[in-house]
């Protein structure tokens, strides 16, 4: 289990555009709020440094947090992160407090191994297709997994690993799969590696004179145009 991630924070009672801009421009320092658990929001601010530096582990999205505010640790979990669209600088982020006795909703990563050893991979010449990187669960926060784990060493070309197929812990939900069978989507597979038929390779070596037959086609179609 990864060491549960901490940030300190400041609450914060000047509000609006204007000063979140000069929160962020002048003080290095990103608004966020706390809401949920029963409890009124609260809105706060963090070291734009330290954010960045505690969002570089993928915990960071899928697990509790403790995010102290004038000396109060709060258990929460990250809903929301809204990025600057062409800079690396986080505009703002929201996270949701969480109650030992409520279920929570996160997306949880899948992590695949022995993509080296693949049987399909080193034997048959396919590929490996990750089709799902996260899976949605609910389930009380003591139960919450760290990651799923999918071994794709035995895996051959057609084979697949699907959602059903996971190793869920007790007491964990997987949300797709309780909407019915229909939603049981594939997390992995190994694809044949697509073949160039001979055929195909004819053909886009003809290609150029075709193109050049229909470009004069065109000149000619222009040319009765204008003396007309």
């Amino acid at each position: 289990m990864a060491d549960k991630i901490v940030l300190s924070a400041e609450a914060r009672s000047d509000v609006g555009k204007g000063a979140s801009r000069r929160l962020r421009r002048l003080a290095g320092r990103v608004p966020g709020i706390i809401y949920g658990g029963g409890h009124d929001p609260r809105k706060i601010s963090l070291s734009h440094r330290e954010l960045l530096k505690a969002m570089e582990a993928e915990a960071f999205y899928s697990q509790v947090l403790d995010v102290s505010v004038a000396g109060e640790s709060v258990s929460a979990i990250v809903k929301d992160v809204q990025r600057h669209p062409s800079r690396p600088q986080v505009l703002h982020v929201d996270f949701q407090r969480i109650r030992a006795d409520q279920e929570i909703s996160v997306n949880i990563p899948v992590h695949l191994l022995n993509e080296d050893e693949c049987k399909g991979v080193r034997l048959e010449n396919g590929r490996i297709a990750h089709h799902i990187t996260e899976v949605e669960v609910v389930c009380l926060p003591a139960a919450l997994p760290e990651y799923f784990e999918v071994d794709v060493a035995d895996l051959g070309v057609g084979d697949s690993v699907h959602l059903s197929d996971l190793q869920v812990p007790e007491g964990v939900t997987l949300t797709q799969l309780a909407l019915g069978e229909d939603h049981d989507q594939p997390v992995v597979s190994v694809e044949a590696a697509r073949v160039i038929e001979e055929d195909e390779v004819e053909g886009e070596e003809e290609a150029p004179e075709a193109a050049a037959e229909d470009e004069a086609g065109d000149e000619e179609e222009d040319k009765d145009a204008d003396e007309d």
